[in-house]
């Protein structure tokens, strides 16, 4: 048995079509739903086999394009779904066929042996998210097949991934970013209350932060070296190129980074 977590009820799915020809690669770009979300509430945006790119709007409405692409899967076993909470925050999922399977806000779930996880051999549909993101509104976004790329956030951001690289920027803030196999490139207006945490495996690190910052740190990687171009760093303990522990100016929420094949750089925005 096998437990991840997620919802799928209430939600638009796209009318799927599929272009001709078996070997070339067929998309069908016709799912859009849009719904409005007041400052200060999430969006939630959920991917297995794909990336997720996330822009900027105006207003309080948030869009939502998914374009699926595929050359020898079924289309029709990928449904995408969107919702307005009860809460007031939106749900995005894309759902893999599956038995027993839902998503929510905490994620994906399965109460069968976790086989929809994996894919047939000949299931290669991938979904690609584009979401447009109103001001105010903090975004939670996840996948495992596929990189995240945040652009023009203005509030919390947590991105997080297994394989694929991590870009995000926020002018509020703070923002968490956690992968497995690619690099991490991260610009924060804030880190809030702390702790803020940045990992990944096979990758590198670079961490923009406002000029001012005041923060503690713990940074380590194994085969890497860290650096801080703009930063004055006050070090605690003895000093050492792959692992460090201090404060940048007076101290305040920690800053937690951690790679293995990587370094790690701080900079000013």
């Amino acid at each position: 048995m096998r437990t991840l977590r997620l919802i799928a009820a209430g939600a638009a799915i796209a009318t799927l079509t599929a272009s001709t020809g078996a070997q070339d690669s067929q998309r069908d770009d016709t799912f859009k739903w849009s719904s409005g979300i007041d400052a200060g509430r999430t969006l939630y945006v959920r991917n297995l086999n794909g990336g997720i790119r996330v822009e900027s709007g105006s207003g309080a409405t948030a869009e939502v394009r998914a374009e699926k692409k595929w050359r020898r899967g079924d289309p029709k076993t990928v449904k995408i779904t969107a919702e307005k909470t009860a809460r007031g925050d939106i749900l995005v999922c894309a759902i893999w066929e599956g038995r027993n399977t839902r998503c929510d806000e905490d994620g994906y779930s399965s109460h069968g042996d976790g086989s929809w996880l994996r894919g047939r051999d000949d299931n290669d549909v991938s979904v690609q998210f584009t979401i447009t993101l109103p001001k105010g509104v903090k975004l939670t976004a996840s996948s495992v097949n596929g990189g995240l790329d945040i652009a023009g956030a203005t509030a919390a951001v947590s991105a997080h991934t297994v394989n694929g690289g991590i870009e995000a920027a926020s002018l509020g803030g703070p923002v968490s970013a956690k992968t497995v196999n690619g690099g991490i490139k991260v610009r924060t207006g804030t880190l809030g209350d702390g702790p803020v945490e940045y990992e990944t495996v096979n990758g590198s690190v670079t961490l923009g932060l406002p000029e001012g910052t005041n923060a503690d740190i713990d940074m380590r990687t194994v085969n890497g070296s860290i650096t801080s171009e703009d930063f004055p760093i006050t070090v605690q303990g003895r000093i050492d190129r792959r692992q460090l522990s201090g404060k940048i100016g007076k101290g305040g929420p920690t800053l937690r980074v951690k790679t293995v094949n990587g370094s790690i750089r701080l900079q000013r925005n």
